[in-house]
């Protein structure tokens, strides 16, 4: 829908790409789905879910054998984004790098989105 002409819509750093494909052979689905809801103390969350199979209007980015489904709603949020997979002493967790995001609150799962910037 948001496509750009051999741009990806999101990227990926091996360390994701190699999670989501662990993650994809251990469950068996054929990707991940990756979206935004309302939701959180800065207004929108990521939402991560597991699918068997693409939707028609999913934009699907494959790379490394990871398989990345972005839903319809949330392609023109994601544009540009790299999703990394980090992993530290207390947490592991895919973190977003998006361009897109104006302000994120303390903990990072919530964020808002730049509106009508140019």
């Amino acid at each position: 829908m948001f496509a750009i002409p051999g741009k990806q819509a999101v990227t990926m750093t091996p360390r994701a790409a190699s999670q989501i494909s662990k993650l994809m052979d251990r469950a068996g689905h054929a990707g991940l789905r990756i979206g935004i809801k309302k939701g959180g103390c800065a207004g929108m969350e990521y939402t991560m879910d597991y699918v068997d199979e693409a939707d028609p209007n999913d934009e699907v980015v494959e790379q490394d054998g990871a398989r990345v489904l972005i839903a319809p709603m949330a392609q023109m949020f994601l544009f540009g984004t790299e999703i990394d997979y980090e992993v530290s002493l207390l947490e592991a967790s895919f973190k977003f790098n998006n361009p897109n995001v104006a302000e994120a609150c303390g903990c990072g799962e919530s964020i808002s989105f730049k509106v009508g910037e140019q």
